[in-house]
């Protein structure tokens, strides 16, 4: 087991912004009670959402963040025993997952967590946002808990180690032996850059070797201009670019491409979008719907609500389920995607999947529940399943989207 002084020492270099005095009291209480609770857990299932939960989320936001991250770093979480049920098992993009659960990009935003995280039984891994360059993102603070929303507002910025420094972990991670995991790459853009698609390029060249699927992120608010790469003519240079570079590559030249979409776009940049990716130069292998949200419904913590950044967790629930359906219907379902927003439980797992989601992500929720949350959201999911008759996720994709779709309600 770690020394809680390695806590201490790592946590502090990621909380500079706060004077020396409070950030030893705040991550000395911290760890202590992250330590003297994941020593617990093994002896009490329950002990995590009842003792450490509350406890560190009396720090502030992103140094909670970072500490559970390291906890995951040195695989501190007692590594699940659950076995996932038959009916979750999925191929994805070609590669058999035990389950359909991952965790969002946004956790692990450097690859320092992978195998931890792995234990807490997730079925993928996402990593990221990373950068071409190291950058600071935007200044702190910038995460902001909305405790009584069960949400997150967040304008990190894509705070990264860069490409070098994440490809090289991930590069260690898979000469493990013991390493056996499906690891994607958020990528993202500089915050400075003067050519973003460049970027992006880089990224397919730099992780298309060592990853098993790339995200193309050009939905993030928290990066002036990102989002205008989704409009029609920007996004169509972007993806024929993204196409050409994996056809470069020496290896893994088919690693399937994802589009993040934001869930704050209007139906006609919706059939923009699809009008894009149906063209031969400009396709992707999925999506994943969505990305956090500027917009501030269903707050009832109006102090924070005028804080910028995105937001996520149970207001983006809804959101991001009706744009699930949205895109399921304007493709056809002829492309998998990932959904993500707000889900806190195996009933909002189904949702994103009867919409039209082949595969879910989570990230929030942990925040309020703990790692346990994982083995719950499974096991309610698998019930679920079993109760309406399906014999596996795939068969239960799409199968209710209309009840989501803007026009039914």
């Amino acid at each position: 087991m770690i020394q809680i002084t390695t806590f201490i020492k790592m946590v502090l270099q990621k909380t500079q912004k706060l004077s020396r005095l409070r950030s030893l009291g705040i991550v000395t209480v911290g760890a202590t009670a992250l330590y003297m609770g994941l020593t617990a857990y093994h002896n009490q299932d329950n002990l995590f959402r009842t003792f450490v939960m509350p406890a560190v989320r009396l720090l502030p936001a992103e140094t909670s963040h970072n500490l559970a991250v390291l906890a995951c770093k040195y695989r501190l979480y007692p590594a699940s025993d659950y076995t996932d049920d038959l009916n979750l098992h999925s191929s994805f993009f070609g590669r058999l997952v035990s389950n359909p659960i991952g965790i969002a990009a946004g956790f692990d935003k450097n690859g320092e967590a992978v195998m931890g995280l792995k234990d807490l039984g997730f079925g993928f891994i996402e990593v990221g946002s990373v950068t071409p360059l190291a950058q600071e993102g935007n200044p702190k603070p910038r995460v902001f808990r909305l405790v009584n929303d069960r949400a997150l507002i967040n304008r990190y910025g894509f705070n990264s180690d860069g490409h070098e420094v994440v490809a090289q972990r991930l590069k260690a991670i898979r000469e493990r032996e013991d390493f056996h995991a499906i690891v994607g790459v958020n990528l993202g853009r500089n915050r400075d850059t003067l050519t973003p698609i460049s970027d992006y390029v880089k990224g397919i060249h730099t992780f298309g070797p060592v990853a098993d699927y790339l995200v193309v992120n050009v939905s993030s608010p928290n990066t002036k201009g990102l989002r205008n790469m989704q409009s029609k003519k920007e996004l169509t240079e972007l993806l024929e670019a993204v196409n050409i570079a994996r056809g470069k590559l020496k290896t893994n030249q088919k690693v399937p491409i994802l589009l993040k979409l934001s869930p704050d776009l209007e139906t006609s940049e919706l059939n923009d979008i699809v009008a894009v990716i149906n063209q031969k130069k400009c396709r992707v292998d999925g999506l994943i719907v969505s990305n956090t949200t500027v917009a501030r419904d269903n707050i009832s913590d109006l102090a924070l609500a005028s804080e910028a950044g995105g937001l996520s967790g149970e207001p983006l629930r809804e959101r991001s389920t009706r744009l699930i359906a949205q895109m399921y219907s304007l493709t056809k379902g002829s492309l998998p995607i990932i959904g993500v927003g707000g889900v806190a439980s195996g009933q909002h797992a189904f949702e994103k999947i009867e919409a039209g989601a082949s595969f879910v992500q989570i990230y929030t929720a942990l925040i309020y529940e703990g790692p346990e949350l994982v083995e719950r959201i499974k096991g309610d999911l698998s019930l679920r399943i079993s109760e309406l008759g399906y014999a596996c996720v795939k068969d239960a994709v799409g199968s209710n989207y209309t009840k989501y779709l803007p026009s039914s309600k």
